[in-house]
């Protein structure tokens, strides 16, 4: 395994992350809960052969993964450094106490190496600075007090509102979203890196969009890959800036593989970094002709998140993730899918959409075609 120091923190993390946020889960009496006599010896298993960092959050796995992972560390605390995260729903600082305690419970730990202000935004970021004792003060005692050892921040919000947050000195650590077909914070990366926070990526394979097979993607390298997968997680660890890549492992399959990934070095030479970027750009590009994304369309009268269906179109069609795509549509179909929206087959060609549209994209006849070619 590759180990790199953690930013000013100076600890050694291993190049691969352990991602616990999807673990093996089963149905027992209705309810899906954690396979434990799976999920327990698996991350087990990666701190056996050399995975020292396991990334957490209280809702993951219907709640229950900190308690998955309390178990797993047993026998491991003081060799595997330990993430999780605070959702901090109000700007009290003893309610982001509670949460902490909560999680400290749940884990059944003293203490969290690595604890994270979860997906703020540099809005709430700014609205909790000058507060009497808010999530910042709070944060800090937790620290004095041995409870936390590193306050980090996960992040989802707009590229461009994320180096403040950096600036700011209080954080020793960050999770931002990477991979090959979201390319948007790789200079705030960088950034992190030369103010010496330490790096995790979430999401290098896409959220599991590149784990799905695509010949047009295992086909960017002329040395042949054994998946697409391996493709995404050698691009994300070429980059001298990512310290983590985690990785969302449900079974000995995806560990071993992606073990032996992240145990190489040299993942891409510059040459075959850039032509990746450069073809993956030209596919970006070519998605932009059937949607940019802009959104001007929505909201549809029919429920439609066009511009989502749009999106795992241009998966199928531009970058020939074609199991994922249909997966992903049929999600929509039934209903499963976190982002809410009407399938394509619902559209009632009012033309409301094209009449906003800034591409004058003929969208009804383009979710015709969606649904034509995702349903089941």
């Amino acid at each position: 395994m590759v180990y790199k120091t953690f930013g000013k923190t100076g600890v050694k993390v291993s190049a691969l992350g352990f991602g616990a946020m999807r673990l093996p889960m089963k149905e027992v009496d209705g309810k899906k809960i954690v396979d434990e006599d799976l999920a327990v010896p698996l991350m087990q298993k990666a701190f056996e052969m050399g995975v020292n960092y396991i990334d957490t959050a209280p809702a993951y796995c219907e709640t229950l993964s900190e308690i998955a992972v309390g178990k797993a560390l047993k026998g491991w605390r003081d060799k595997v450094y330990l993430s999780t995260k605070n959702p901090i729903e109000d700007n009290d600082g003893e309610h982001w106490m509670e949460r902490l305690e909560k999680s400290l419970k749940k884990l059944d730990t003293d203490y969290i190496d690595f604890y994270h202000f979860w997906g703020i935004s540099l809005k709430s970021f700014q609205g909790w600075q000058g507060l009497k004792y808010g999530p910042l003060e709070a944060a800090q005692k937790a620290k004095e007090q041995g409870l936390i050892k590193h306050i980090s921040f996960s992040y989802h919000d707009a590229a461009e509102n994320y180096k403040p947050i950096v600036d700011s000195g209080i954080f020793e650590s960050t999770l931002v979203q990477y991979n090959m077909l979201d390319r948007s914070n790789e200079e705030n990366i960088a950034y992190a890196k030369s103010k010496g926070l330490g790096v995790v990526v979430m999401g290098p394979v896409g959220g599991g969009r590149l784990g799905a097979p695509s010949e047009k993607i295992q086909g960017l390298l002329k040395n042949k890959l054994s998946s697409t997968a391996e493709m995404a997680l050698r691009f994300v660890l070429a980059n001298e800036n990512v310290d983590i890549a985690l990785s969302g492992m449900g079974n000995m399959d995806m560990l071993k593989e992606n073990f032996e990934i992240a145990s190489r070095t040299g993942h891409l030479t510059e040459d075959e970094l850039n032509h990746v970027k450069s073809m993956m750009e030209e596919n970006k590009n070519l998605a932009k002709l059937y949607c940019t994304g802009c959104n001007y369309c929505k909201p549809c009268p029919q429920g439609i998140d066009i511009p989502y269906l749009f999106e795992i179109m241009n998966r199928y069609r531009v970058y020939d993730l074609k199991e994922h795509a249909k997966s992903a549509y049929n999600e929509v179909i039934n209903g499963w899918s976190w982002i809410k929206s009407a399938d394509a087959s619902k559209c009632a060609a009012c033309g409301e959409c094209e009449t906003k549209c800034p591409q004058k994209l003929p969208i009804i006849q383009q979710l015709q075609e969606t649904h034509a070619t995702l349903a089941p």
